[in-house]
C-alpha cells in the first residue's frame, strides 16, 4: 500500500470531548431540529464502514428512498462529533465509545443503526522480539491518546494482567505514531487502517492483537440527536432504508461501488480492498440482533455498559453516562 491518505479518520474518544461538553454549552450551541422537507444533515469521515454513504449519495439512493439528505464529509472525525453535539448535524457516523463519551458529557443522542464492527482494522503492532502482550512490560508504546486504539491497547493490557503503568505510553497522533514506530523510536504502536500497513513495514514487526480479538468492542454507528429523532421519525426511517438499499447496491454492483468508495477514501481500488476485510458491515438481521439485550459484546446494551465502566476505570470518561434511552431500534425493526 502507498502512503496513507491525508484524509484519515482520527477516531477520538472522550478526552477532548469532555472539555467542551457541558449541559449549558450544549443547550446554548444546539440549533433547532430540522423538520418537514428540510434535508437531513448527516456527517461522515474516513472509515470503511462509512464510505458506503458516498455510494448512497452518488447513486441517488437517498432520493429513491424518498428523503432529502445533505451528506457532509469531515477530514477530521472529531470535528464531525463536535458538529453533531453543537446541532450543526442531525446525525453523524461515529463509534459507540465516542457516543458514550458525548452522553457522559451531557449530549442527548440516539444510536439508530449499526454500520459495522471493527474486526481487525485496529491493531497493536510490536517490534521484533516482542511476541506477547506480557513482553510489552517496560516498553514504549505509541498511540493517539484518547482514541479507540488507545482504548484497544488498554483492553489488551488488562486481558494480559497489565495496566497502563506497566508500559511507557507515548502519546502521538496516529500518523506520527506509525512513523515513530517505523523509525524504531518506540517499541510498539496502536493504529488503525491504513496506518497498520505503514507500521508493518518495519522489519520483523508483528501484530500482537487487534480489534478481532475483542468482538464488539469497537462498533460504528449512525447516531442522531434525540430532538431530531423524535421530530422526524419518517425521514430517519427513510435514511435507514437507504442504508440497507445501499448495501444491496454494493452487492449487486460491486465494481462501480468500489470505485466510488476508493475515490472517497483517497486510495486505489486495490488498496481499498486490502484493508476492507478488517471491517465487518452489519446486515439488517445483524442490526436487529445487536439491539437486543444480551450478556456478550455482540449485544449493544451490554457492550455499552462494559465500555462505560471501562472508560471510567481508565480515566477516559469522568462521569457515568445515562444509557437508558441510548439505543432506538425501531428504525432497523421497520427497515425494508
Amino acid at each position: 500500500m502507498t502512503n496513507p491518505p491525508a484524509k484519515k479518520r482520527s477516531r477520538t474518544l472522550s478526552l477532548l470531548l469532555l472539555a467542551t461538553l457541558s449541559g449549558g454549552l450544549l443547550a446554548s450551541c444546539q440549533q433547532p431540529a430540522q423538520e418537514g422537507n428540510a434535508p437531513v444533515r448527516i456527517g461522515y469521515s474516513a472509515w470503511p464502514g462509512w464510505f458506503p454513504w458516498k455510494v448512497s449519495e452518488e447513486k441517488g439512493l437517498f432520493e429513491q428512498a424518498g428523503v432529502p439528505v445533505t451528506l457532509q464529509w469531515f477530514d477530521g472525525y472529531l470535528d464531525s462529533i463536535n458538529a453533531l453535539n453543537a446541532g450543526q448535524l442531525d446525525c453523524n457516523s461515529q463509534t459507540l465509545g465516542d457516543t458514550i463519551s458525548s452522553v457522559a458529557g451531557g449530549a442527548d443522542l440516539r444510536v439508530v443503526l449499526t454500520n459495522d464492527n471493527s474486526t481487525g482494522n485496529d491493531q497493536v503492532i510490536a517490534a521484533e522480539g516482542i511476541s506477547s502482550v506480557a513482553d510489552l512490560q517496560g516498553k514504549s508504546v505509541a498511540a493517539e491518546e484518547g482514541t479507540v486504539d488507545h482504548y484497544l491497547l488498554l483492553l489488551g493490557l488488562k486481558q494480559a494482567g497489565l495496566s497502563a503503568d506497566d508500559i511507557t505510553f507515548v502519546p502521538l497522533e496516529t500518523g506520527a505514531a506509525a512513523a515513530a514506530f517505523v523509525a524504531a523510536k518506540v517499541d510498539a504502536v496502536g493504529v488503525f487502517a491504513p496506518f497498520t500497513t505503514q507500521a508493518l513495514k518495519r522489519s520483523g514487526s508483528t501484530t500482537l492483537f487487534s480489534s478481532a480479538d475483542f468482538p464488539g468492542a469497537i462498533s460504528d454507528h449512525l447516531v442522531c440527536r434525540a430532538e431530531f429523532v423524535e421530530k422526524n421519525p419518517e425521514q430517519l426511517q427513510n435514511v435507514v432504508n437507504a442504508w440497507f438499499a445501499t448495501l444491496a447496491e454494493i452487492k449487486a454492483q460491486p465494481e462501480s461501488s468500489l470505485a466510488i468508495m476508493a475515490e472517497r477514501a483517497g486510495v486505489s481500488e486495490a488498496e481499498y480492498t486490502e484493508y476492507d476485510a478488517g471491517t465487518t458491515i452489519f446486515s439488517l438481521e445483524d442490526n436487529r440482533r445487536a439491539f437486543q439485550p444480551g450478556d456478550t459484546m455482540q449485544s449493544l446494551p451490554f457492550a455499552a455498559a462494559q465500555i462505560s465502566d471501562f472508560l471510567q476505570e481508565v480515566g477516559l470518561a469522568e462521569t457515568p453516562p445515562d444509557l437508558t434511552n441510548l439505543f432506538d431500534s425501531r428504525f432497523v425493526e421497520a427497515a425494508k
